[in-house]
């Protein structure tokens, strides 16, 4: 059980945000494995911005990206901080059209070329990502998944096909022993194709941080249902953990967690992150290495099924404060070309950033970084001490004000003992490997006005 003050906060978006009174709650673990450290220095929780604006440069319409700490686009550009890998730019990845049923390199991963494949995307890596930067490395690849239970719905095709397929190579095969045959085929081919190929980009690209798009998944959707806590089920537990290759291959973790326009202001739209971002931070600590890969949540600023309308204030909480909180290492705002078309659309994401996205990732970066010089003598991140409270890592708006400076943002301000008590009784520090970083507060608090740049 946990008690809950009867105090309020407002936020810095203008948002009443219930602060737990931590005293009785269950906390995590008071002694978090390292984690890698930031890619950008002295930024726990970096923003990234990846989706096409091409549209918007044509029409002249200007757009402010400052508070992202990396811009980019879904299209294959080389050379950019982050590089989405779809299943066209990698390798020659097996897969099925479910519409047309046409199959591609095999259709099935047990039918492809992989050593083709890993030939081919010596090349693929070499003109996308060059040598001398870091950065992340996305692999998209949608349509089966490693694990024959997860392919429902329209993966089911692969399914369909990998017993036929059994069934070709033995026709004496049962039904039933189809099945059982099939199965372990196409797992040990689908692993063999992920394992392989993510290990050859992070040999070949050692400073990008690699990961599968979607990988881990809670598979937490029903939102709309009663009595909806967000939490992972057990079964979808089970099935991560028969994953632990792939969190033993990947050098970071890109779960997802797109809104649909039924869950805006929603109240179990923050269940919803929280228990993708969970299952994202249980499974980095699978692997018996000495510190855990970073966590980029997948967002978009619209809703998936109605890209017209733009995340609000209290959904930028939900989802980006959320992860913020959690100790996500960043977050990945990714948009289709479909989102920003025309020049009304573009016009609208020009208004957008400056008035709401902006000022609030400007917000929430400065916070983990004013909670991690604070508490972790920025040698770590913050982590919400429960994950289950509504402690965010935000900056206290009467203390302190985002504003403009020379094209940035900054946060301008001096905290009060409150504000950092706040962090000591909400946070703990997770120390970023190799580094010593420990819980503890400033004897005294300085009155010396703090300029925190984004």
């Amino acid at each position: 059980m946990c008690r809950v003050s009867q105090s309020w906060r407002d936020s810095p978006i203008g948002l009443p945000i219930l602060i737990y009174s931590l005293t009785s709650l269950v906390s995590i673990s008071l002694a978090l494995p390292p984690t890698t450290a930031p890619l950008f220095k002295d930024t726990p929780f970096a923003a990234i911005w990846n989706a096409p604006t091409n549209v918007c440069d044509t029409n002249g319409i200007s757009l402010d990206f400052s508070a992202f700490q990396a811009v980019t686009t879904p299209a294959s550009t080389p050379n950019q901080f982050l590089f989405l890998f779809y299943k066209d730019r990698l390798g020659l990845y097996p897969y099925i059209d479910t519409s047309t049923r046409k199959q591609y390199n095999g259709g099935i991963p047990q039918k492809g070329n992989l050593a083709a494949s890993l030939k081919k995307s010596i090349s693929d890596i070499k003109q996308s990502i060059p040598e001398s930067i870091t950065g992340l490395s996305v692999i998209d690849w949608e349509s089966w998944d490693p694990l024959w239970e997860r392919n429902w719905d329209s993966l089911e095709i692969n399914q369909k096909f990998s017993i036929q397929y059994a069934k070709e190579k033995t026709p004496s095969l049962s039904s039933a022993k189809a099945v059982t045959v099939a199965k372990q085929q196409f797992q040990e081919a689908a692993r063999a194709y992920m394992e392989q190929t993510i290990q050859q980009g992070i040999k070949m690209r050692p400073k990008y941080l690699w990961g599968y798009y979607l990988f881990p998944n809670c598979h937490n959707y029903g939102w709309d249902k009663p009595g909806y806590t967000g939490e992972c089920s057990e079964s979808a537990k089970r099935l991560n953990n028969e994953l632990l290759w792939l969190w033993e291959s990947s050098t970071a973790l890109y779960p997802s967690a797109y809104l649909s326009v039924g869950q805006r202001k929603n109240p179990s739209t923050a269940l919803f992150v929280r228990g993708q971002v969970e299952e994202a931070v249980r499974v980095s600590i699978l692997p018996r290495q000495n510190y855990t890969v970073p966590i980029y949540v997948y967002l978009r600023p619209v809703f998936h099924d109605q890209n017209n309308a733009y995340l609000d204030e209290a959904d930028l909480v939900s989802t980006i404060g959320e992860s913020a909180a959690l100790g996500a290492s960043g977050t990945v705002l990714w948009g289709a070309s479909a989102d920003f078309h025309n020049k009304a659309s573009c016009e609208a994401l020009a208004a957008y950033l400056p008035s709401t996205l902006g000022p609030y990732i400007a917000n929430v970066t400065a916070a983990a970084k004013l909670c991690s010089t604070t508490l972790c003598q920025r040698n770590g991140r913050c982590v919400r001490k429960n994950p289950s409270s509504n402690v965010y890592l935000h900056l206290n708006p009467n203390n302190f004000k985002i504003q403009k400076r020379n094209g940035k943002y900054v946060a301008i301000g001096v905290p009060s003992s409150i504000d950092l008590n706040i962090f000591k009784d909400g946070f703990i520090c997770q120390c970023y490997v190799g580094q010593e970083c420990s819980k503890s507060m400033p004897s005294s608090v300085s009155k010396t006005q703090m300029v925190i740049e984004v």
